[in-house]
């Protein structure tokens, strides 16, 4: 796994000027999702007790709030907002993927000079795009099921400990799932940018999994690490570098993430 990883870092490092592509992408996608839930969310906290925070206030707080959320058309501009983002999300994401992927496997198996992410995008754009949404869409499919659930549990329950014991076990199954589609679509997207075909890219993957999924847990963890470490920084030690590290952290998570995608190809590849 560690000659893997350092393969995977070179490969990383060989495509600095899609890492800051995809950092300006994310970048830019975060702040407009963070700016449509805020015109949400603000108006609805202004009108929290905060001067006197009883439990009769914060009832009839959150009684109004959900009454306006769910009652009243005040959410609906803001939920075409958001579709509308998402949809451009849904377009935009599989495209970089393709590029990203297809630059990566012609690194790996011709060690060419340069990136190949404009042709990627033009040759494998298709199927990476079906895979992408099919993936999506599996992910968010227990969702018809688990959503109602959830909801009538919280309009019953409210924030108490019982309605953790109702959520986490869904959660957790959920989490799991979400993490077997991913990888094993992963794997057939790199099988659709590199011509060998989905299905033995997925077989691969099957075969494969558990040392498929130990190194993409070591790397996710790495990031996970990495980011509390950063979090722990800036609440600890506040200072002029502490909000630098604080503020270039994003530049430094794509930058993880691209060498766990490199990472996760050379595992795939060096076991066929």
């Amino acid at each position: 796994m560690k000659h893997q990883m350092l393969l995977g870092w070179r490969l990383t490092f060989k495509h600095m000027n899609m890492i800051l592509i995809l950092f300006l992408y994310q970048l830019l996608w975060g702040f407009l999702v963070y700016r449509a839930i805020d015109d949400i969310v603000a108006p609805l906290l202004r009108r929290f007790p905060a001067d006197a925070p009883t439990e009769q206030a914060v009832q009839s707080f959150l009684a109004e709030a959900q009454f306006q959320l769910f009652k009243t058309d005040l959410i609906q501009p803001y939920l075409w907002l958001l579709g509308g983002l998402f949809l451009a999300r849904m377009l935009l994401t599989p495209l970089f993927n393709a590029g990203l992927f297809y630059s990566i496997h012609h690194q790996h198996s011709r060690s060419e000079g340069g990136t190949r992410v404009l042709e990627g995008i033009r040759k494998a754009w298709k199927p990476v795009m079906l895979l992408y949404w099919i993936s999506c869409a599996l992910m968010l499919a227990p969702a018809w099921w688990l959503a109602p659930s959830w909801m009538d549990a919280l309009l019953h329950l409210g924030a108490t400990p019982s309605l953790l014991t109702e959520i986490v076990p869904g959660a957790g199954l959920w989490l799991l799932w979400i993490t077997i589609i991913h990888l094993l679509f992963l794997s057939m997207q790199f099988g659709a940018v590199s011509g060998e075909g989905v299905l033995p890219a997925l077989w691969q993957s099957v075969r494969r999994f558990f040392s498929y999924a130990a190194i993409s847990l070591m790397m996710w963890g790495i990031t996970a690490l990495l980011g509390l470490a950063v979090s722990s920084m800036s609440m600890v030690w506040a200072g002029l570098f502490a909000l630098i590290v604080h503020q270039g952290y994003p530049l430094i998570q794509t930058l993880l993430r691209v060498w766990t995608i490199a990472t996760q190809y050379q595992h795939l590849r060096s076991e066929s």
